[in-house]
């Protein structure tokens, strides 16, 4: 006849709890494994992804435009075509007659002419400087020109320029070197055909 053991109410339920706390103690645990899997197959197949930083970094100060500057230089910059004074020729050839007493007027004429008067011809204006500091200027802009004429002296080596204005008024300029290619280049600044009314060459 086979023995049954009998067990007191206190270890039917002591054995009850410690069955109870293996049971709950082991199915956390099974399930752990595949909540890993799950996270790292989802972490594996998420593709790296690239941010656009579009805002400029705060430590560099905005671009800020500045409006343009009116510019302080002429439309049209002036350049010069002739400066100087009367052709060395003409001095030379009135000192060597300046010892007729006759002829000392026409020296002294020649001597101030070589160092008191200057042309200059520039791409706006005609300007003719006299006087011993050179205080004494006259310009005129070649848009007043209605005629210029040459009048060669010597052996046509320099010449006299002869520009009248519109006004009726003459500029006598004397003893010019280059005359004739000043001359034309007068005419065309002033927008005239190009024909140098000439004459035969005159004394000195």
């Amino acid at each position: 006849m086979a023995s049954t053991s009998l067990l007191s109410p206190a270890a039917i339920a002591t054995a009850a709890g410690a069955t109870s706390i293996t049971h709950h103690s082991l199915h956390p645990s099974s399930k752990l494994p595949v909540r890993n899997l799950l996270f790292k197959s989802i972490s594996g197949n998420k593709r790296p992804s690239s941010r656009l930083h579009v805002s400029s970094p705060t430590d560099q100060p905005a671009a800020t435009t500045t409006p343009a500057q009116p510019s302080s230089k002429s439309p049209k910059e002036e350049t010069i075509f002739f400066d100087g004074g009367a052709h060395y020729g003409d001095l030379l050839a009135n000192l060597l007659l300046g010892f007729t007493l006759l002829w000392l007027p026409l020296t002294l004429a020649a001597v101030s002419r070589a160092f008191f008067l200057r042309y200059r011809f520039t791409n706006l204006r005609v300007t003719v400087i006299s006087g011993l500091t050179g205080q004494d200027r006259s310009d005129f802009s070649y848009k007043v020109i209605k005629d210029v004429q040459v009048v060669p002296r010597f052996i046509g080596e320099w010449g006299d320029v002869i520009i009248t204005l519109k006004d009726g008024t003459k500029v006598d300029l004397r003893s010019v070197p280059r005359f004739r290619e000043i001359a034309k280049y007068c005419l065309a600044m002033a927008e005239k055909p190009v024909v140098l009314k000439e004459t035969g060459p005159k004394g000195f």
